[in-house]
């Protein structure tokens, strides 16, 4: 077994979990959240995080957003990301993201960035 020897600025319990040692996994760590992004033009996007990165904005298509600004708008313009659910479980994160897609209607593209679930006129 090796043996983890700490530094002193390091706390023990964090640093030994943040290494796996002891009874908690990686997925018992991280956070999981479905989060909000908030356009300057008021589109959305939402999606989900399982690491709950603090710097992760979305994968929506840049394609699609990029067509919604000019050149001298995207040189400087703010996004909100707002935590809008989170939880332990990464079954609850995966069924909750499209309803809250649905919810939202950020799938529609006048309103949102989202491509899945695809939008139909009919779910309005």
């Amino acid at each position: 077994m090796a043996e983890f020897r700490f530094a002193s600025h390091y706390s023990q319990p964090l640093f030994a979990s943040y290494l796996g040692v002891g009874s908690r996994t990686l997925d018992d760590r991280t956070r999981k959240v479905i989060y909000k992004i908030t356009y300057p033009n008021g589109k959305i996007y939402i999606g989900k995080d399982l690491t709950d990165s603090i710097n992760y904005f979305g994968s929506a298509e840049s394609k699609h957003i990029a067509k919604d600004f000019t050149e001298a708008e995207r040189n400087d313009f703010t996004i909100r990301k707002e935590i809008i659910f989170s939880s332990d479980d990464t079954k609850e994160i995966n069924k909750i993201e499209s309803k809250l897609i649905l919810e939202h209607s950020s799938n529609n593209p006048e309103i949102g960035y989202n491509q899945w679930p695809k939008f139909s006129e009919k779910t309005l």
